[in-house]
């Protein structure tokens, strides 16, 4: 079965059925939703994406603790254990549907090409994935145009915040470096597993506001749970000056490791 011989499907959940296909493209509007990478049914911190969303589900008063976990449960059954896939789980508006949006995984990309005219931030609830997913598309539909894949979004003070769906880390020297968390980042599950290596390693873990011209001619990545790691190896549109990538010299190393840590869903 190949990458794209598979349309995506879209599953609502109630206790009494468990997951069945959905009648239509209509629903509310998105209050939650996490997403990760499948390969031949192994998957990357999938406990990591489950707290993370029954936390955020808590935060918006979703259904309880019971209903989630019940829910869970027959999603992580769902998964197909054979091929690429990234599905996402989503709770929305209205009368609070949890749904599994079964879809194959897009190709996947070894590095990155970055719009750099810094966005101001579009999101109206940054640290929540969900609600602005569809705010954060016109962003990298705009990007494309620019001839780059993705786009830094930047806080009214100039610092460099998050790429539209990405973590945005960089190295100064030997220490990894990532915004404060003070300044409205998503919680990503996969710069806290690179935060978590770090420190194992005796590697110096710093929090820095950098403007996007500070960037110049250092390591940059972009991570997420598709991806991975993504060395941004070129800058496009204007800065008000130019902005050079380095060489990724940590990168191939570091992807390695991230890439040994899928295990298999039955076992998350």
């Amino acid at each position: 079965m190949t990458r794209h011989a598979v349309l995506e499907e879209s599953l609502a959940w109630t206790p009494a059925r468990g997951l069945t296909p959905r009648c239509g493209d209509g629903g509310g509007r998105l209050l939650v939703a996490d997403s990760w990478l499948v390969r031949e049914g192994r998957v990357r911190g999938l406990e990591r994406h489950r707290e993370r969303f029954l936390r955020a589900c808590g935060e918006c008063s979703g259904p309880p603790l019971r209903r989630l976990l019940e829910f869970w449960r027959d999603v992580a059954a769902a998964l197909p254990r054979t091929g690429e896939w990234f599905p996402r789980v989503e709770l929305a508006a209205g009368s609070l549907e949890l749904r599994l949006l079964l879809r194959p995984a897009p190709p996947l990309e070894p590095d990155v090409r970055v719009w750099a005219a810094g966005q101001p931030d579009p999101r109206t609830r940054p640290r929540r994935k969900g609600p602005d997913l569809d705010a954060l598309a016109r962003v990298r539909r705009r990007a494309s145009e620019e001839g780059a894949s993705e786009a830094v979004l930047v806080a009214p003070s100039g610092a460099v915040l998050e790429a539209a769906t990405a973590s945005v880390v960089w190295w100064e020297g030997d220490a990894l470096c990532l915004p404060p968390p003070r300044l409205p980042v998503l919680p990503g599950v996969t710069v806290g597993l690179l935060q978590e290596r770090a420190h194992r390693l005796g590697i110096r873990v710093v929090h820095r506001e950098r403007g996007l011209a500070e960037l110049h001619e250092r390591e940059v990545w972009l991570v997420n749970a598709l991806h991975g790691i993504r060395p941004v190896t070129g800058w496009a549109g204007g800065t008000g000056g130019t902005v050079g990538s380095a060489p990724a010299v940590r990168a191939p190393e570091w992807r390695r490791w991230l890439e040994s840590l899928g295990e298999p869903i039955s076992r998350a």
